[in-house]
């Protein structure tokens, strides 16, 4: 049975890879068959699929975020069954999705049509029909195509959104040639889209669509009911088609569609200057449309910069300007996204007795998504860090909002802490995040282990809440993983032993110079990569 993938990628396209061999890996790295080297969120070999007899089965492979299965953590190997879907990092993927009944077709492409060009076949070039009809002959029989150019120049160069650019280069070429019925279709992700017609129930033979697209030719029918090609097909027998052209929508760099219009009746037969006037119509046509299509983007652009800007400042004011003085204690954050706007997430408390709470959080995915989620998540541990006496049901309270609000394919990581300045205890609950490295004043190193499962995936979950201690001397830092995997142009990672050995290194220094010091061996390690997630850094020194 054939079996296929519907995946979601990380920059939001859609595609469908068929299931074929016996094994297919997923990850970062290069030697994976589905390689998504850009989605931090996956470990380098993250999860497989692999072929059990006749079912597809899927098995993680030990990744650092986890494979989930319908929302349910992947933990042992699971027979897939279709519809199942699949969540990993910043992809979602659907396993045998189930075709969903359309809508009957404006164009139906028949396979069973041919295109041999026989007597009643004419077939044609852009560079052809150019000189046909710009060469001057004279006479009436150049005056037609010419008017009939003019009136298409005049049209298209009115300022019109691309959606009214379509019907308007239809009716054109429609009346340029005197045809009675015709359709306008566009490339998108290599499938041919209607977006204007005149009629309905076009039936194109495959041979014309593929030599229209692939060889840039312009076709003519002049008899469908005679031509060898098409003489006793059931679908031009039952529309009666007589005559027929097929031009492609041609620019200097691509063809981006193409323009069909036939005849049902035998009133009037396509001839060979209609054909080369359709082919010109269809070049000045796709010009227009690329240009409309660049100045929407460039539009589009320019708004979601303005958005994107206006974004970062609201965000950048949620974070805090400064770490909060607090006796005995030498305090630091600090924050750079990825990308215009991030999905990570620092914060600091002060409480009446002197204690002080420190918060980092990194949502999955990264730009304006996973920034709106940062967003809520810090305006419920506002609510929730006002009473920090039990973290256990702090962090369980949080998540039970966070998975009411949270998208399927999303999740959370975070990280809470109450530190006591004068003894020195702290008091900490983690959600699967990178356990907070202590740095002793000895040079000795511990990590904070220990805690539950991300926010936004399971509604109950249990939290527990986790003791330590810093003598003097001793600091604590929080990190998102946007620092240890920080990679350079041969996408080697920074990882967690360099991170320690420059907070071990400048363990005696202050708590802003630390937060420079890490970021510096980070940027020089990175040697111009691009930063491929949100950094965030938080340090708390007892002194």
């Amino acid at each position: 049975m054939h079996h296929e993938l519907l995946i979601q990628c990380p920059d939001g396209e859609t595609k469908t890879i068929p299931m074929t061999g016996e094994r297919l890996a997923v990850g970062r790295s290069s030697a994976a068959e589905l390689c998504f080297a850009e989605d931090a969120g996956l470990s380098r070999q993250h999860f497989v699929f692999e072929l059990d007899g006749d079912s597809w089965t899927i098995q993680d492979l030990g990744s650092k975020n986890g494979t989930f299965v319908n929302n349910i953590p992947l933990k042992a190997r699971l027979i897939l069954q279709p519809g199942d879907r699949i969540t990993a990092g910043h992809l979602a993927i659907v396993y045998s999705p189930q075709t969903k009944a359309s809508a009957p077709e404006v164009v139906v492409f028949d396979s069973e049509s041919g295109s041999g060009s026989t007597t009643s076949t004419l077939v044609s070039s852009l560079e052809g029909a150019n000189q046909t009809i710009l060469v001057d002959r004279g006479g009436p029989k150049t005056a037609a195509p010419m008017k009939a150019l003019i009136r298409a120049g005049q049209e298209l160069s009115e300022n019109r959104p691309l959606a009214d650019l379509f019907p308007v280069i239809l009716d054109l070429s429609i009346e340029a040639v005197n045809a009675q019925r015709g359709v306008l279709l566009l490339l998108e992700h290599d499938q041919l889209v209607p977006k204007a017609y005149r009629g309905e129930g076009f039936r194109i033979s495959t041979a014309v669509r593929d030599r229209v697209l692939n060889e840039r030719c312009s076709i003519l029918v002049r008899d469908a009911q005679l031509d060898e090609a098409f003489k006793g097909r059931m679908s031009i027998v039952e529309q009666k088609v007589h005559t027929m052209m097929a031009v492609p929508l041609q620019t200097k760099d691509s063809i981006i569609g193409l323009i069909y219009v036939d005849s049902l009746f035998v009133l009037r037969e396509f001839v060979k200057d209609d054909l080369d006037l359709l082919t010109v119509m269809a070049n000045v046509a796709a010009i227009r449309i690329e240009n409309a299509r660049l100045a929407e983007i460039e539009q589009a652009e320019r708004i979601l910069q303005r958005d994107l800007g206006q974004a970062a400042e609201i965000q950048r004011r949620m974070l805090p300007p400064q770490a909060p003085h607090v006796p005995h204690t030498d305090l630091a954050g600090f924050n750079v996204p990825c990308r215009t706007v991030g999905g990570d997430y620092y914060d600091f408390f002060t409480y009446p007795d002197g204690r002080v709470g420190l918060a980092l959080g990194d949502v999955s995915g990264k730009g304006l998504p996973a920034a709106l989620m940062m967003m809520g998540l810090q305006a419920r541990v506002h609510v929730l860090a006002e009473d920090p006496r039990d973290l256990a049901a702090f962090m369980a309270r949080l998540n039970k909002t966070t998975c009411a609000n949270c998208p399927s394919n999303r999740f959370i990581t975070f990280f809470f802490c109450v530190l006591d300045p004068v003894s020195g205890d702290v008091v900490f609950a983690n959600a699967g995040h990178n356990p907070p490295v202590i740095v002793r004043a000895s040079g000795q190193t511990q990590l904070l282990e220990g805690g539950g499962p991300v926010l936004g995936i399971l509604p109950i979950a249990p939290y527990r809440e986790e003791r330590a201690h810093l003598d003097a001397g001793d600091m604590l830092v929080l990190y998102s993983d946007g620092v240890t995997e920080a990679t350079n142009s041969v996408n080697d990672e920074y990882g967690e032993d360099r991170f320690v050995r420059v907070l071990r290194d400048r363990r005696a220094d202050p708590a802003p110079a630390i937060v420079q010091a890490t970021m510096q061996s980070v940027n020089e390690f990175a040697a111009g990569a691009p930063q491929a997630d949100d950094i965030t850094l938080v340090v708390a020194k007892r002194v």
